[in-house]
């Protein structure tokens, strides 16, 4: 996306020389050194880089499952670096969509019931509704036969599908993917991308988390990562795993 064109989109995602530290026993750890970055409405961001380089601390930070240690991030207008940990959780629930490459999908309910949990903590409309919407986006997956469901009983690439709709389940603006593809196939892989995409084409905003060259590729912007630092397109062709 060129500045021009960014100019023109709302900027949905701003770091701003975000810092994280980790302190243990045996020392400090720097998972994040001075990182800026913006992604605008509509861009289908992708961060890659080696193993330890910082991506999923990334994501963890800009979707508010982890406290940055100095700087600020801003999401969709929001100051996430000030809120407490509950009021991230709300502010999560609301406004951002998270897939996670385990699924973490609940093995008691339906997959039904899965896609109506998001709307139901965030009181989003009745239970008739609730419904309704989530076969809906159960249908946008291609999965709506398997509704009734356990996860269990669901292949991998159909759970993925699965957790990509209860992401969406509150029409979030922002969809953010921590290794989606990782432990699928390479013909399933290409089938969650091209879901990515069309919610992209309907106005979504994707940041993914790869460590895929080919998948990497898919995106519109490939932001790579390296000891912590996001560094210049022309020095990122050996940051892959």
């Amino acid at each position: 996306m060129n500045s021009r064109t960014a100019n023109s989109k709302q900027l949905l995602i701003d770091l701003r020389a975000v810092v994280k530290v980790y302190n243990s026993l045996a020392g400090s750890v720097t998972a994040l050194n001075g990182i800026d970055l913006k992604v605008f409405q509509g861009e289908f961001a992708v961060v890659t880089g080696k193993s330890g380089s910082g991506k999923t601390t990334l994501v963890n930070i800009i979707t508010g499952l982890d406290r940055l240690t100095s700087g600020e991030i801003w999401v969709n207008g929001a100051p996430l670096h000030q809120f407490s940990p509950e009021k991230a959780a709300k502010f999560r629930g609301h406004s951002m969509g998270v897939v996670f490459q385990a699924f973490e999908l609940l093995p008691t309910l339906t997959a039904l019931q899965n896609v109506m949990l998001p709307m139901d903590f965030a009181k989003r409309c009745s239970n008739r509704e609730q419904r309704q919407r989530a076969l809906n986006l159960l249908e946008q997956v291609d999965i709506a036969e398997h509704a009734k469901k356990l996860p269990a009983a669901l292949s991998g690439g159909q759970q993925q599908r699965l957790a990509i709709a209860r992401a969406i389940a509150n029409d979030p603006a922002i969809l953010v993917a921590d290794e989606p593809t990782g432990s699928l196939d390479s013909a399933t892989a290409k089938t969650v991308i091209d879901i990515f995409e069309a919610l992209v084409l309907q106005g979504k905003t994707v940041l993914m988390v790869t460590h895929d060259r080919d998948v990497a590729k898919r995106g519109s912007r490939i932001i790579t990562l390296s000891d912590g630092k996001i560094i210049p397109a022309d020095k990122s062709g050996d940051a892959y795993v």
